[in-house]
């Protein structure tokens, strides 16, 4: 925009041209430059749930920053998973793709096993993989229920306790981490906003919430370091409805005061520096990464 001021001294009209750059009201797209990532090379990562959205963008960043990526999946996603792992291979990293229901104690052992086979040992969980089986209360069956429990929360149970073992196996490192291990569950804003419609979600991301605090109370000084990343609304394929159209996306962007939705590298930074030695002094955090999701937009105006 061009603004004209004119203003008058000693009798004599004075001029000046102020032009100002556009600046649109809401932003649609995440910036395309960021620092470099953290060097995390030596380390060995697990990603579950690594084949798609967020697992895979957070796999994606690991391997970029020097760690060996150990990719989860399940069998329908075995063609995904590879493809991420070729990704990473031909960026001039190292992954493997192994298959896995986390909510299954016998897979969950062999997904470590093998890890432990492959690369030596575990150094960093993103205990990522997680799903949704939506229904009203009256009509949401107990298979339903037990589905979304089983892998979004007792997944990260047996993911968490397999990798305290390991890490208490291996010893410390200190040349390679500061930290003993470090566990990273993936939560959401819904373990903090009620979601009609998604009470077995959102329990499970309520107890991920409790279930990290614990763990990172308990194991602190052993200097296992747990923390939670919560996205906000992400652009990912389990919620595309929300997302793939115009009019759905103007009605989600009501929710996100910075105005965009967020995008899988968003959180895959937020994974990078809870992995790193630049978050050495954290652990126990829920941290939200939701465009102000979690501010009560609705007060923005009075509510």
């Amino acid at each position: 925009m061009v603004y004209k001021l004119e203003w008058k001294l000693n009798k004599k009209v004075h001029e000046m041209t102020i032009e100002t750059p556009n600046v649109p009201a809401k932003v649609s797209s995440a910036p395309r430059s960021f620092p470099a990532p953290p060097d995390l090379k030596g380390q060995v990562a697990i990603v579950t749930g690594g084949s798609s959205g967020i697992g895979k963008a957070c796999a994606l960043a690991l391997g970029a920053a020097g760690c060996k990526v150990v990719v989860d999946f399940v069998a329908s996603g075995l063609a995904d998973a590879n493809a991420v792992v070729d990704e990473i291979v031909k960026a001039g990293g190292t992954a493997i793709a192994v298959q896995c229901d986390v909510s299954n104690e016998t897979e969950t052992i062999n997904l470590f096993a093998k890890t432990v086979e492959a690369f030596g040992t575990v150094d960093i969980l993103v205990n990522n993989a997680g799903l949704q089986r939506d229904a009203q209360v009256a009509a949401m069956t107990l298979q339903q229920w037990n589905t979304v429990i089983g892998i979004n929360l007792t997944g990260q149970f047996l993911c968490a306790r397999e990798a305290v073992k390991e890490f208490r196996r291996r010893g410390l490192k200190p040349d390679v981490s500061a930290a003993l291990g470090k566990i990273i569950c993936m939560s959401s804003v819904h373990e903090v906003i009620p979601w009609g419609g998604h009470v077995n979600y959102a329990t499970s991301k309520g107890g991920i919430n409790m279930m990290s605090k614990s763990l990172a109370q308990e194991l602190a000084p052993e200097r296992i370091r747990v923390n939670t990343v919560c996205p906000g609304a992400t652009r990912t394929p389990i919620n595309t409805a929300a997302w793939d159209t115009s009019e759905a996306l103007a009605q989600l962007l009501k929710l996100i005061p910075y105005g965009r939705i967020g995008e899988p590298d968003d959180i895959a930074r937020a994974v990078l520096w809870l992995a790193s030695d630049q978050s050495d002094y954290v652990t126990g955090i829920s941290l939200f990464v939701d465009g102000g999701m979690t501010l009560y937009p609705g007060f923005a105006t009075g509510g």
